[in-house]
């Protein structure tokens, strides 16, 4: 079969992609079962405060997007050979503070436009519930992805895999997990107390 063996392509090849992968989205399949787990002990909570189940889709997919944009920005910095991975690079801050701005931006969007949702149900949490709620858990979510985002492109570099083979599998699964698990203390925290 000369589809899944390496030639001349290297890393491009199907054979060295599956090898790569398949045991990585093992792991990671395993991983976010945990996120479904977590979401599943929190039905009371989202049956109670509807709108949170209304945040919870945005709220994990803005999360990995932040993460992806983060990691494909990274990756191709690695390829171009124009990142070192040195906490004085000051375009690696630059991103990383791209990233926290765009954050901010989304999740009170996020807040506001649930808010407006509830208003329009009849089913509301105040605005400004909502804003802590969706501010600090993005913004946390945020920084979950910054550091999945700079620990696998550098670890990826490291054992020799392109990490745009990995990066984006591994940020958004980690965001989906973690992110999940801060969405609720944060919303537990401001809403039970």
């Amino acid at each position: 079969m000369a589809l899944f063996t390496d030639d001349a392509l290297g890393s491009w090849g199907a054979g060295h992609i599956i090898r790569t992968m398949f045991p990585l989205l093992v792991v990671l399949s395993v991983i976010v079962l945990w996120a479904g787990i977590t979401l599943e002990d929190a039905n009371e909570l989202l049956d109670r405060y509807g709108l949170l189940a209304v945040m919870v889709p945005a709220m994990i997919g803005m999360g990995g997007n932040l993460g992806s944009i983060l990691s494909a920005r990274l990756s191709t910095r690695l390829h171009l050979g124009t990142t070192t991975f040195d906490p004085t690079d000051r375009l690696l801050w630059a991103n990383v503070a791209a990233i926290f701005a765009l954050a901010a931006t989304i999740f009170t969007a996020l807040a506001v436009g649930v808010w407006l949702f509830g208003i329009a149900v009849g089913t509301g949490l105040s605005l400004g519930q909502l804003l802590v709620i969706s501010l600090a858990s993005g913004l946390s979510i945020a920084a979950i992805a910054v550091v999945a985002s700079v620990v696998a492109t550098y670890g990826s570099y490291r054992l020799g895999i392109d990490p745009d083979d990995t990066t984006i599998p591994i940020v958004t699964n980690v965001v989906d997990v973690f992110g999940m698990v801060v969405f609720l203390a944060i919303s537990r925290w401001v809403l039970v107390g």
